[in-house]
């Protein structure tokens, strides 16, 4: 299985401008971006336990989530995504999903007993990402939990395989059912002006990369936009 390197750090309107202008000059947008930022909402799933969260939370080695995600509210491109992480490396696996399957399965909210029986749906979709959930939400009770939405600039670099994202105005939702609305009325999950970067790559971040980013001044934070959207931002506050 084909994993990667995942870094993530705090940053604020001002770093987001100055690495902005420094990255344009050496790395490509990626293909959503052209030139500018987009829109990025995703619904994810935990099941009873709150098992992904709790194992994100406690820095468990070996976990995973299902999400399902859209680009710029494009209802006519949704993709099905598994992430796992394993010593410290994430890998993802993807598949497009029809939008009728999708609001079967998210119909009900986040009850996890009616998502059971939203689940068949699954079943007349092809490839084994579809299988997996339904297992996972017949065995698990995995349901939808919360909606995440944010902005992304995004560059890339072919060079070591590098993809910096710069996430702003990060908001949850637990109005699952509400996916598809133009509005999901995402609340702040994150304090005023703090925003995420992620910095993933294959086997190495390249120097002329490294000495931009100036990586030893950011802090780093092992939260997921996940977790910040189940916890209160005022906790996750406290460690900015």
């Amino acid at each position: 299985m084909y994993y990667r390197v995942e870094d993530k750090y705090f940053i604020y309107e001002d770093q987001i401008a100055y690495l902005t202008n420094r990255l344009k000059e050496m790395m490509d947008y990626d293909e959503h971006s052209s030139g500018g930022g987009y829109l990025i909402r995703s619904v994810y799933f935990d099941d009873a336990d709150d098992s992904a969260l709790l194992e994100n939370e406690a820095g468990v080695d070996e976990r995973e989530k299902f999400r399902i995600r859209t680009y710029e509210r494009d209802d006519a491109f949704i993709r099905l995504e598994e992430k796992s992480k394993k010593s410290g490396l994430t890998h993802k696996e993807s598949a497009v999903i029809g939008k009728n399957t999708v609001e079967t399965l998210l119909r009900d909210g986040c009850s996890a007993g009616r998502a059971v029986l939203n689940s068949e749906c699954l079943l007349k979709e092809e490839g084994f990402l579809f299988k997996k959930l339904y297992a996972k939400m017949n065995t698990s009770l995995l349901h939808p939990v919360t909606i995440v939405e944010y902005e992304r600039q995004a560059f890339v670099e072919r060079v070591g395989n590098v993809r910096i994202t710069f996430d702003k105005n990060i908001g949850a939702s637990e109005y699952v059912d509400r996916f598809f609305e133009k509005d999901v009325c995402a609340r702040p999950v994150l304090p005023s002006g703090a925003h995420i970067l992620e910095v993933k790559y294959d086997e190495f971040l390249p120097e002329y990369i490294q000495q931009v980013l100036e990586i030893g001044s950011l802090q780093r934070t092992a939260f997921s936009k996940y977790t910040m959207a189940r916890r209160n931002y005022e906790q996750i506050g406290e460690l900015l």
